[in-house]
């Protein structure tokens, strides 16, 4: 009976369980497993009265290849400051319970909730596509983004390397790359860092959510302490590469409080420049942000969901441009006047640089001669 409720599960959960132990989902950020909104219909688990739910296994980390045809994602968003990007991977080990980019998971057939930590997806042709894209005679060069949607320094880059392949790439061609991260692996890669930041070439944004560890375990159970990733900013910018903090989300009620200590914090480690997003609960984070609340932090659940409503107009979300990174309303107002008094307080975001473009060297099309200078 029990291998055949493991059997069933495999097939069920992937739709919409509810009710997973806390023991199977130990070391993940949500709290359930919900259907994708694209799914015809949703399932949930139900005891068969011999326990045999119980015999489940934990949830493990799952990788699966995709063979990409392209890399780099365009956009023409007005409220953001690139309009291309790289995602080595699809679905983030990190967990954090926030990302906006869960619902990306329903395109797929799987769960927004904990296979988008459990089930992830690398792209092993990353740098072979992208030599290939920026060899076009037609493409025009701006900065890449890498980390728009998922940590492109999550734990399975450890092993796969995809980052550092499209590093090497990018700065063979030397070309401009932006890069947004939790992660303390970044630092392995100064060695190209560095070098492309010394023309001018690259520059790294570390998000920090909060400074209390165990805030920061149950929000973003994978990814690195918050001591980890003020190391990694020190660690960078006596490097020389030019480091952001990112407070992204401010959480009302719930890490908001903390907006001047992160900030005097980073600005000790060496960062130059800060920003902040407002929690975004779009599509299914909405109800997985909820879920958290209630295991996590059932005491503030409905004074922070007011707040988060009274910043998107009523709603749990309003996406329109130019408002949904920063929300509206009072408390919204006071959280950027607050973030705009610290950075001016501490010199953050005083010297704006745009990363050089004029160095790019396309690498050569198949059968063209190399350059000889």
């Amino acid at each position: 009976m029990a291998a055949l409720a493991r059997e069933l599960d495999y097939e069920t959960e992937r739709e919409a369980p509810i009710g997973i132990t806390a023991d199977r989902r130990r070391g993940r950020g949500a709290v359930t497993n919900p259907s994708g909104r694209f799914e015809p219909y949703s399932r949930s688990l139900a005891d068969d009265g011999w326990e045999s739910l119980a015999d489940l296994p934990p949830f493990k980390t799952e990788v699966s290849y995709e063979a990409a045809k392209k890399i780099i994602t365009r956009n023409q968003s007005p409220d953001i400051s690139f309009d291309r990007s790289i995602n080595p991977y699809r679905g983030c080990e990190h967990g954090c319970v926030y990302c906006f980019a869960r619902p990306t998971h329903s395109y797929l057939g799987l769960s927004p909730g904990l296979d988008f930590e459990s089930k992830l997806t690398v792209k092993p042709n990353a740098a072979e596509l992208l030599t290939k894209e920026l060899a076009d005679p037609k493409y025009e060069v701006r900065t890449m983004a890498l980390g728009t949607n998922t940590d492109p320094y999550q734990p399975i880059e450890r092993e796969y390397r995809i980052t550092r392949s499209i590093l090497e790439v990018l700065a063979r061609t030397k070309h401009p790359v932006g890069i947004v991260t939790k992660s303390a692996l970044v630092q392995r890669d100064i060695d190209i860092l560095a070098p492309m930041a010394a023309d001018n070439l690259a520059r790294v944004a570390i998000s920090i959510t909060t400074l209390d560890p165990k805030l920061a375990r149950t929000l973003e159970p994978r990814a690195p302490t918050p001591p980890k990733r003020l190391e990694t900013i020190k660690a960078l910018t006596d490097a020389g590469i030019p480091v952001t903090v990112m407070m992204a989300p401010v959480i009302p009620a719930l890490n908001d409080e903390e907006i001047e200590r992160v900030l005097d914090a980073a600005k000790a480690a060496g960062a130059t420049g800060a920003g902040y997003v407002l929690l975004r609960l779009p599509y299914e984070i909405k109800d997985l942000f909820q879920e958290w609340l209630r295991e996590h932090r059932p005491e503030r659940a409905n004074h922070v969901m007011s707040l988060v409503k009274s910043t998107r107009g009523g709603k749990a979300y309003e996406a329109e441009w130019g408002k949904r990174m920063i929300g509206e309303g009072v408390f919204a107002w006071t959280v950027g006047r607050r973030f705009e008094l610290a950075c001016k307080r501490l010199g953050l975001n005083e010297e704006k640089r745009s990363l050089s473009k004029d160095l790019f060297m396309p690498p050569p099309r198949p059968g063209e001669q190399l350059r000889l200078f």
